[in-house]
C-alpha cells in the first residue's frame, strides 16, 4: 500500500487500495449492507467500536484488533470508558510487516496463542482501516483452533458508516458461523432452554429490562423471548436462530436479518412502543407465528390498558427534536408523540430499511420529518428552525443547543439508558422531559449573562471586560493577508 493510502489517505483512496489488494468482495458486501447517504457518512465515533463492543460483551470471547496504534488506543480507551472489563488484544505492524505479509503471520500467531479452549469459545480478530486497505486476508485464518472458533472481520471506517452498523458486522458473522454449526449437526444446548418453547428473537441492543417486559407481553400468546442479538455468549446464538420469528427492533441489522432468513425465520420490523406501536407489533408477531385470535386478544388485554394508563398519567406537552446514531430514534419519537409531544424532526445516522417503514409512515402521517443518514449539520439546521423546547441528540448537537439556550439531552446516555417498551417505556420519558423543559428560562438567563464569553473573540482569561479589537485591526489584517497571497502568486508558489 502506498504512503498516500495510509490512515489519512481519504475514503476513496483507501477503498481503491482495498479493492486493489483483493478486498473487492468485502467492500461490495459492506456497500450493499450499509449504503451511504448523499454525503460521505454521518459524523460518529470510529465504526469499529461497534464490533469491538459486541465482542467485549460476550462471555468467553476474546477480541483482537489489527490497525494503527493511534486507532487501537482510541478504541481501547472508549471501550473501557463504556465499561469493558477485559483485555483488548492488539497486533502491531510497521511498513515492513505490512508490505511483506508478516502482519498476517503475526495475526495468525496471536490468534493461535489466544485460542485456549479452557478460556474461550471464540476469538474475534478485527481488521481496521490500514490492514483492510492493505488486503490482510483474515479469511485465510483457520476456522477453528483447538476447538475455539476464529471469527475474522474487516471493519474499516471507509466501508462501515456508523458504529451502530458495525455491531451488525460481527453479529452477522457470528450468526452465520453458528448457523453452519447447527446445520452440520448437534450443538451445545443453550442455557435455560425449554423444549417445545416458541420464541421471538429480538435484534438490537436494548435496555436490560426491555426483553423481560416484552416477554410478559408475549406470554399470553404462548411465546417467550429468545436470547437477543447481539448475543451474550456463543450458545445464545443457537437459541436465537431457533426462534419462531425474529423482530428487527433496531432495523439496520442487515447481515443478521439475512442469517435469520437463511435459517427459515420470518422477520418483522418496528417494536412494542407506545399504545399504537405495541398493538401493531403484536399483530405482526401473531401473523408471523400463527397465533390464534384468542391468544392475541389476551396479549393485548394484558399490555395495552397498562400502556394507555401510563401515557395518560405522564403526558408530555413540549416540542421535541430527536436525533442520534443508535438506531432507535424513530421508536423514541413514536413514544414521545404518543405521549402528547410535538415531534417535528427525527434524524438518524442509520440508513432507511424496510424494517423501519412502519415507524416512518406513522411519524410522517403526523407531520414528522424523518431524515435517514442525517448529518450533524442537518440536525442542527432542524433544531434552529424548529426552536424546540427540548433537543435530544449527539454530544455536539447538545453543546450547540445549550449555546442557543435550548434544553438538550445526550441521546445515547440519557435516552437509551431507559426502558422503551410497554408500560415502563410509556412512563420513562415524561420525567426527564419535564425536568429539562422546566429549565428553559434558566438557560435563557445563562445565555444572556454569558453572551460573548468563551467564544473565539472573547476566549481567554484575565480580562475585566470583553476583549475589543484595536480600531482598524481587522481591515489591516485583511490587507496583509491579501498582499501576502498576491506576492506568493507572483512568484509562482
Amino acid at each position: 500500500m502506498s504512503e498516500a493510502a495510509g490512515c489519512h489517505g481519504g475514503r476513496e483512496t483507501l477503498e481503491a487500495a482495498a479493492r486493489a489488494a483483493g478486498k473487492s468482495l468485502v467492500m461490495d458486501e459492506l456497500t450493499k449492507n450499509y449504503p451511504r447517504g448523499p454525503h460521505d457518512q454521518p459524523q460518529s465515533m470510529c465504526p469499529a467500536f461497534g464490533s469491538l463492543r459486541v465482542g467485549l460483551r460476550m462471555r468467553r470471547t476474546a477480541t483482537i484488533l489489527s490497525g494503527s496504534a493511534c486507532c487501537v488506543y482510541g478504541l481501547t480507551f472508549t471501550s473501557h470508558f463504556y465499561g469493558a472489563r477485559r483485555t483488548v488484544g492488539y497486533v502491531p505492524f510497521n511498513s515492513e510487516t505490512l508490505v511483506t505479509g508478516k502482519l498476517f503471520e503475526d495475526i495468525r500467531d496471536a490468534v493461535t496463542e489466544t485460542a485456549r479452549p479452557e478460556d474461550y469459545d471464540a476469538v474475534v480478530i478485527i481488521n481496521l482501516c490500514v490492514p483492510t486497505a492493505s488486503g490482510v486476508p483474515l479469511d485465510l485464518l483457520p476456522k477453528q483452533i483447538n476447538g475455539v472458533r476464529i471469527i475474522g472481520i474487516d471493519v474499516p471506517g471507509f466501508g462501515v458508516p456508523t458504529h451502530a452498523e458495525a455491531k451488525d458486522v460481527l453479529a452477522g458473522a457470528m450468526l452465520r458461523y453458528a448457523r453452519g454449526e447447527a446445520e452440520a449437526g448437534p450443538v451445545a444446548r443453550p442455557r435455560q432452554m425449554i423444549d417445545g418453547e416458541r420464541s421471538v428473537a429480538l435484534i438490537g441492543e436494548l435496555f436490560p429490562a426491555d426483553p423481560m417486559g416484552v416477554g410478559a407481553m408475549l406470554q399470553p400468546m404462548g411465546l417467550t423471548v429468545a436470547p437477543q442479538t447481539p448475543a451474550r455468549e456463543w450458545r445464545d446464538l443457537y437459541a436465537a436462530l431457533d426462534c419462531e420469528v425474529a423482530a428487527a427492533v433496531h432495523p439496520f441489522y442487515t447481515a443478521s436479518i439475512r442469517e435469520f432468513r437463511a435459517a427459515g425465520r420470518p422477520v418483522v420490523g418496528s417494536g412494542p412502543v407506545g399504545h399504537d406501536g405495541t398493538a401493531a407489533w403484536l399483530d405482526a408477531i401473531a401473523r408471523a407465528t400463527g397465533t390464534t385470535a384468542v391468544q392475541l386478544d389476551a396479549a393485548k388485554a394484558r399490555a395495552l390498558p397498562a400502556i394507555k394508563a401510563a401515557l395518560a398519567a405522564a403526558p408530555i406537552s413540549a416540542r421535541i427534536t430527536v436525533s442520534g446514531y443508535e438506531g432507535s430514534e424513530l421508536l423514541v419519537a413514536r413514544l414521545l408523540s404518543e405521549a402528547g409531544a410535538e415531534v417535528p424532526y427525527v434524524g438518524t445516522a442509520c440508513p432507511r430499511t424496510e424494517w423501519s417503514d412502519a415507524d416512518r409512515e406513522w411519524l410522517e402521517a403526523r407531520g414528522t420529518h424523518v431524515q435517514y443518514r442525517a448529518s450533524l449539520e442537518q440536525d442542527m439546521a432542524a433544531m434552529r428552525e424548529v426552536k424546540p423546547d427540548l433537543a435530544l441528540g449527539t454530544t455536539p448537537l447538545v453543546q450547540k443547543a445549550k449555546e442557543l439556550g435550548i434544553p438538550a439531552l445526550y441521546f445515547t446516555n440519557m435516552v437509551s439508558a431507559r426502558p422503551l417498551f410497554g408500560a415502563a417505556g410509556a412512563g420513562s420519558m415524561a420525567g426527564i422531559v419535564a425536568a429539562q423543559t422546566r429549565g428553559r428560562e434558566r438557560f435563557s438567563r445563562m445565555v444572556s449573562f454569558f453572551e460573548g464569553v468563551g467564544t473565539p473573540d472573547g476566549a481567554g482569561y484575565g480580562f475585566r471586560d470583553k476583549p475589543v479589537d484595536p480600531p482598524g485591526f481587522r481591515e489591516r489584517q485583511r490587507k496583509i493577508q491579501a498582499a501576502k497571497a498576491k506576492a506568493e502568486e507572483s512568484v509562482g508558489t
